[in-house]
């Protein structure tokens, strides 16, 4: 794992868990998790990626580009600022 990554075990377990188990702390910091986890994956270049973090790092961008929502508003979501 890269140096100030989310565990893929745990990124694992946080998609396993349905939102209904988990307390409603729980649900904002696997948001908030996710969301710096997707800025430190945008901040660095792959080429300085370990290779199992540069192509796991790839899928994570290619599902977000079929979302097309920004990482601000992601985390804009995180935090219920997208709530009107």
């Amino acid at each position: 794992m890269d140096s100030g990554r989310k565990d893929m075990s745990d990124k694992i377990g946080d998609k396993m868990t349905p939102d209904s188990s988990k307390s409603n702390v729980d649900k904002a910091k696997d948001s908030i998790t996710g969301v710096g986890d997707k800025v430190a994956r945008d901040a660095v270049p792959d080429s300085q990626k370990s290779s199992g973090q540069s192509a796991m790092d790839k899928m994570s961008r290619e599902k977000d580009a079929n979302k097309n929502e920004s990482v601000l508003d992601k985390a804009k979501g995180a935090l219920g600022m997208d709530k009107h």
